[in-house]
Formats: structure tokens, C-alpha cells, sequence
């Protein structure tokens, strides 16, 4: 089974093929990328609803907030997308360290190093991706309190997807920390994995209470 990350961006791909590769019994894409991607897709349909022509009340000030969301939204979205294909490429590179020869001590060291350095990239992709995701929610209440709305459930799937980006970026956080050597490091990520999560939740409430969407 190769491990070796495909030439062809997951990015570029059509959807049938990306589901397609999610699927197949390779190691790449994962969860980490899958988490990348909704939270792409839930910033895209904050931006979607934040462009439409009507706003909630036709007010020149709905449609300048809406305008100013879409803006900050939209790199943040395209950071996002790009963490679905380095989520792919962090993994691949923790299992070509772990495959290294380890039979003299010079490689034992060499291939522990290279593990320790893999696991601390394929940590920072998800906690990327947790980053994204919090900043995206916060300009979903602004989408949800002047945009159209027609148009609730689409901005109450967006918060599902980023909240899900969120705690599924987060579990693979937690599970690569666990293998990471360096304890400064650990704490560290551990303590702004913790706070992004506290940030994230209720932001994720608040606006979903605010569509009276709440499950």
C-alpha cells in the first residue's frame, strides 16, 4: 500500500474523486484533512450567504457588515482549503519517519528525531485548522444577524461544519501531542487547544441560538 501523497492536489480534485480518495483504504487523505475541508465548507457558506443581494433588512449597514465578513472570511477559507492537502502531507511524513532503519544507534537517533519533528508538523496542520475554523465562527454571527433570512439553515450548516472542523481538528491534536517529545511544546498546544475550543463552542451557540436552530 503506498503512502505517498498524490502528485494531484485534493484541492483540485472533482468532488466524486476527492470522496473517492477519501474512501479508498489509503492512509491520506483522514480525518485531519476532513476536518480541513469543513470547516472550507462552512466558511464558503457564510461568504455565500454574506454576497447575497437581499440582507436581513435591506438596511446600507447590513449590507457594509456583510461586506466587511466576506472579506475576512475568504482568506481564512482558502487557508483552510490548503490545510486539507498539508494535513495529507504531515501524516505522509510521519510514516516515512517511522519506516526509517533504526538498526545501528546513529539511525535509532536519526529516526527518532525525524519522528519527533513529523509528529510536531502533523500537530500544527490540525491546530491550523482549529485557528481557522474559531476565526470563521466569529464572523458568523454577523452573517447570521444581517443576512437574508431565507437563508438561516444555511448559515446554521456552517457553523455545524466549522464547529465539527473544530473538535475533530482537536482530537487529532490530542492524539499527536501523546507522541510528541518535547513537554514545553505539548503544554503549549495543549493550553491553546483548550482555549480555542472554550472560544469555539460558545460562539457556535450563540449564533445558532440567535436562528432559534439549536438541536
Amino acid at each position: 500500500m503506498s503512502t505517498t501523497h498524490s502528485p494531484r492536489p485534493l484541492a483540485q480534485m472533482a468532488l466524486a474523486d476527492l470522496l473517492d480518495a477519501f474512501a479508498s483504504n489509503e492512509p491520506v487523505p483522514g480525518g485531519g484533512s476532513a476536518a480541513a475541508l469543513a470547516g472550507a465548507l462552512g466558511a464558503s457558506l457564510l461568504i455565500m450567504v454574506a454576497g447575497l443581494p437581499r440582507t436581513k433588512t435591506g438596511a446600507p449597514e447590513e449590507a457594509a457588515d456583510l461586506a466587511e465578513a466576506s472579506a475576512r472570511l475568504r482568506p481564512i477559507r482558502d487557508s483552510l482549503l490548503a490545510l486539507v492537502d498539508e494535513d495529507s502531507r504531515a501524516y505522509t511524513a510521519v510514516l516515512q519517519a517511522r519506516r526509517l532503519p533504526q538498526e545501528t544507534e546513529a539511525e535509532k537517533k536519526r529516526r527518532y528525531d525525524a519522528v519527533d519533528a513529523a509528529m510536531r508538523e502533523a500537530t500544527r496542520v490540525p491546530m491550523d485548522t482549529m485557528r481557522g475554523c474559531q476565526q470563521a465562527l466569529r464572523g458568523a454571527m454577523t452573517v447570521a444577524e444581517s443576512g437574508n433570512a431565507n437563508a438561516a439553515t444555511d448559515t446554521g450548516t456552517a457553523v455545524q461544519l466549522l464547529i465539527a472542523g473544530v473538535r475533530s481538528a482537536g482530537m487529532n491534536v490530542d492524539v499527536n501531542l501523546r507522541s510528541v517529545s518535547d513537554a514545553a511544546f505539548a503544554e503549549r498546544t495543549a493550553a491553546e487547544r483548550r482555549a480555542l475550543t472554550q472560544d469555539a463552542e460558545p460562539d457556535a451557540r450563540r449564533v445558532l441560538d440567535h436562528l432559534d436552530l439549536r438541536t
